[in-house]
């Protein structure tokens, strides 16, 4: 029966240290990370499909590997609104849990909207860039008919009138919405590209690494073109 301290054991020993380097350049906490590829963890967390308990004990280990392989296996609807929110607080220093696996739990479970609003309005940089994508997964995955789009375009606003000045990674995240909206949401699919000539190049440090932040005009009208926009995706875990 594979355990926690199993599953840590085999992913030190997949870990590389090329690896671990290109995700210290992104910025993550280098002593927090073993190196794993992503391809080896979606190998392993189809052994352990289901495990709730398991997954919640990688993720208290700290390791960002173990992290993210606990994001694809626990089920974010059997995870409290204050324990999705301690769990963020551990990841401070890594995006690819705070911006990634966080938010794929957090649309999964009944308070999302709630923790997504809570957290955009977090003064803590990570929190509030969590807070940003776990509301873009929202615009991802939902019917239209179940999101606010009042709501939804004063959320707009607030990016068109403040992106700017936001920082560094809710920047990111904040573009990252407004393509969302212009791809998933087809009702708002004028007001996002409103937004997006606003807001324009959105520059955001990305450490020392070849990765551009989209253009929010470009990425939209490239979905329009191809007549996708409004096409949901049924799982925001990659």
């Amino acid at each position: 029966m594979l355990t926690a301290d199993l599953i840590v054991a085999d992913l030190r020993a997949k870990g590389k240290e090329s690896t671990r380097k290109i995700y210290a350049r992104h910025g993550m906490a280098e002593e927090r990370v073993l190196g794993v590829s992503v391809a080896d963890l979606k190998v392993i967390a189809k052994s352990i499909k289901g495990q709730q308990a398991l997954a919640c004990e990688l993720y208290a280990t700290g390791i960002m590997d173990a992290m993210y392989l606990a994001g694809l296996v626990a089920n974010g609807a059997k995870i409290s609104g204050p324990e999705l929110t301690e769990m963020l607080g551990d990841a401070a220093d890594l995006q690819m849990v705070s911006e990634y696996t966080i938010p794929w739990l957090a649309i999964e479970n009944a308070r999302a909207r709630e923790l997504a609003l809570e957290w955009i309005g977090s003064g803590t940089e990570h929190v509030a860039a969590a807070g940003w994508a776990t509301y873009l997964g929202l615009c991802a995955t939902k019917a239209d008919e179940e999101l606010d789009m009042a709501e939804i375009e004063r959320l707009l606003d607030v990016i068109a009138a403040g992106i700017h000045e936001a920082p560094n990674r809710v920047r990111g995240a904040m573009n990252s919405f407004v393509i969302a909206v212009g791809t998933y949401v087809k009702p708002l699919l004028g007001k996002a590209k409103t937004v997006a000539q606003q807001i324009g190049e959105v520059y955001v440090d990305v450490g020392d690494t070849a990765c551009k932040i989209p253009l929010a005009t470009e990425y939209i009208e490239k979905v329009e073109s191809m007549g996708r926009v409004g096409k949901k995706r049924k799982t925001m875990r990659c």
